[in-house]
């Protein structure tokens, strides 16, 4: 006689994986949503750059459709190659960038802190992000950086304020980067530990410890690319993992060999594990 059955646990669906519209560059955002269907990534995220599309919500649906690949986050323009896109006045370009996601469906808005000479955003940085970010529309995810380093001895400068670490700031969302964290020298793990739930997003990258930020394929660095995406997996993360490397030099068979490895990287660590 059979036993009496038992309820399967079900388990937190995968995160999706998504391709950043960076991750192709510098060919345009309409490669990055060809590339993207073609290797069979999740999504896009668009970095809003001097590219014109990555500025037309219209051209991006377009995009989007044609090759049936949606938009899951917008990346603001709050680099400092982007300082001018989008005119100058930094909540400006948040704003713009949260409306944009919100027209393409995306649930996510990327940005960086402020950076030093900002002195008036970054006074109220902290509040205009908690002000955005009331579960009333995408949410703001802000991005881990790193110290710049500068003068004679590789001295570190203070570029972004309050701070370059979100660990200890009052986001309700946060982004880790795993390039970023290999040029601060942070533990990835333990800000995964820290942030909890407040971490909702990752670009997953690599990096040699390097004092220039470096995107490397995942696996190629000494960061613990695949742990961390375990650990997501493991805690049931219901955010978006979005491969941002650089493939600025290689050719076009190479950067789809690279992408390609990037996205296996991601879904082997990502897999349940049998029980």
């Amino acid at each position: 006689m059979a036993g009496p059955r038992t309820r399967a646990r079900r388990r937190p669906a995968t995160p999706r994986v998504a391709l950043s519209t960076s991750s192709v560059y510098p060919l345009g955002c309409a490669a990055a949503f060809a590339t993207a269907a073609r290797l069979g990534y999740d999504g896009v995220e668009v970095m809003v750059w001097t590219d014109p599309l990555t500025r037309e919500p219209g051209a991006l649906r377009r995009l989007a459709e044609h090759f049936g690949v949606p938009v899951v986050s917008v990346h603001a323009p709050t680099l400092l190659v982007t300082q001018r896109v989008w005119g100058t006045d930094p909540w400006e370009k948040v704003d713009r960038s949260l409306a944009m996601a919100a027209e393409l469906g995306a649930d996510t808005v990327v940005l960086h802190p402020p950076f030093r000479w900002q002195r008036e955003y970054a006074r109220g940085f902290a509040d205009g992000v908690a002000a955005r970010d009331d579960g009333s529309g995408p949410r703001l995810a802000v991005e881990n950086m790193y110290p710049w380093k500068a003068g004679v001895r590789s001295r570190e400068v203070e570029a972004y304020l309050p701070d370059w670490d979100p660990v200890g700031q009052p986001y309700e969302h946060v982004t880790l980067d795993l390039s970023h964290t290999a040029t601060a020298g942070s533990d990835a793990l333990a800000m995964v530990r820290d942030l909890g739930p407040r971490l909702t997003h990752l670009h997953l990258a690599d990096g040699s410890g390097a004092p220039r930020d470096e995107h490397l394929v995942p696996g190629r660095g000494t960061q613990p690319c695949g742990p961390v995406l375990e650990a997501l997996a493991t805690d049931g993360f219901t955010g978006h993992v979005v491969v941002e490397v650089s493939t600025r030099r290689a050719s076009e068979e190479q950067r789809d060999l690279d992408l390609a490895e990037s996205l296996a990287f991601a879904r082997l660590h990502l897999a349940p594990v049998p029980s």
